[in-house]
This record gives structure tokens, sequence and C-alpha cells, in this order.
């Protein structure tokens, strides 16, 4: 793929009170976009105040990472949220981390949905709908529309785009991917990959020449503007910076998407 541009990616802030689990000073120092957790799934006001100030201080850019009201389970148990509900939390969560990008001289420049609400959005059109209402509602105190990240194909780009909100694909260096372009769910076995030489390969190849392998060896095409680095895998700022370091030897630019 001539002149390849990719965005790094990682959700952080995902800690809680005292208890923490991303290295987000170190990841801050890597990736270009920073998906911080807006308090359903993890995160608190102290949390998201401190990322949006790392982040502002490093020219990172912030995304509300939203999710279903699930302290307990990671924001990864499946939910049935009313429509209008989940858009009124879509729209809340957006518009508490306004609040401290604000304060930091930032903005919140991106939403992009986290765990099941991720994988419900894929493939339900009426979750799809509320999550773009809420960043519709929130748009009054992000100065416009915010772009969506999301992975390809999937129902919630498609309604974004029907509505006018700018859309952002997204790929993933250390998950598994089925023949049809979508995750392997993290309940099945070999949904994540751990080993790194894996997960540096796996980038390259979506960020240089729009590749990936799937579970079952298959080929298949995985377009994306941003790569993303989980930030709770062991060891990822390290392993981001070698993702970084191996798409600069193959002719990649890494930069920001907005």
């Amino acid at each position: 793929m001539a002149d390849a541009v990719i965005d790094l990616n990682a959700d952080l802030g995902e800690g809680f009170g005292r208890w923490s689990l991303t290295d987000d000073d170190a990841l801050l120092s890597v990736v270009t976009s920073a998906n911080v957790a807006c308090g359903f799934h993890a995160g608190d006001p102290s949390t998201m105040r401190r990322v949006c100030s790392l982040a502002a201080e490093r020219g990172v850019r912030i995304g509300a990472q939203v999710s279903y009201r699930d302290l307990a389970g990671f924001g990864r148990r499946a939910m049935d949220v009313p429509p209008e509900e989940l858009a009124d939390e879509i729209a809340y969560q957006i518009g508490a981390l306004q609040v401290f990008a604000r304060a930091a001289g930032s903005r919140v420049s991106y939403v992009k949905p986290h765990g099941a609400l991720y994988n419900r959005v894929v493939q339900d059109n009426e979750q799809a709908e509320a999550v773009v209402s809420g960043v519709l509602r929130a748009g009054a105190v992000c100065d416009g529309p915010l772009p969506l990240l999301g992975l390809p194909g999937s129902r919630l780009l498609a309604v974004a785009e029907g509505v006018g909100l700018p859309v952002v694909t997204e790929a993933f260096a250390d998950r598994a991917y089925t023949w049809a372009g979508t995750l392997v769910p993290r309940r099945e076995p070999n949904a994540v990959v751990h080993d790194p030489e894996a997960v540096i390969a796996r980038a390259v190849g979506i960020a240089r020449d729009g590749t990936a392998t799937a579970v079952g060896g298959e080929p298949i095409t995985v377009r994306a503007r941003s790569l993303c680095v989980h930030g709770d895998t062991p060891g990822a700022a390290q392993l981001a910076w070698r993702i970084r370091g191996a798409l600069a030897s193959a002719g990649v630019r890494v930069e920001a998407f907005t």
C-alpha cells in the first residue's frame, strides 16, 4: 500500500480509585490517540482528569471510550439497554470527559464504544442508532459532530455515515479475526493473540497491505485508519513501542486521524 499511514490508539484510564490496570504514562508516550474510559466500565473523575492532562501535554488526541454501565463486568457483559436510555448514557459519558479535556486545554476528538457495546453495534442496528444519537446529543458541548471509531462494515459506522457523522475504521493488532472480518469473541479460544512477534507482524500487514490472517488460516482484507493496541495487555507499552518501530521500518507513517 503506497504512502501508508496509520493511527495508533490504546484504551487508557482503565482504573478505579486505588486500583489501576493500564500504564497510562508509558502508553501516552507511544500512541497518537487515547481511548479514555468514562466511568461506566472503568475510570473515575480523577483518573479521567489525569489522563486528559497527560494526553494534552503530549499532543495525543483524546477519545471518549463509552460503554454499558457495567463496572463489575468491565463492560464486557451483554446488556439490553433501552435505546433512549443508552443514547442518554452515551451523551453523559462524552460530556463528562469533555469537562476534563477542556480543563487540560484539549478536547474530546472522537468516540469509541468499548467491550460488549463495541461488539453489539457491529450487527445490532437499534443499539447502533442509540450510540449515534448519543454522540449527536453531545455535539453541542464538543464543537460539532464527533467521529466514530469502529469496525469496518459495522452497523455503527453505516448508521453514523447515514446521518453525516465522520467515521474511522479500526483494526486490532492483538485480536483474532473470523473469515468474515469480525473479531473472534473473547469467550472463545485464541481470541487474543499473545505472541508479540505475531502481533507486530499483524500490525505491519494491516497498516501496510490492508491484510490479515483469519483464525482459520484464510487471508482477509482489513482496511483501517487506526490500529488498536490493548492497554491491559501485559507489557503493552513495550509492545506498542516495538509496533511503532516496525511500522516505521516498513515505511508506514504513524499519525492521528483527527
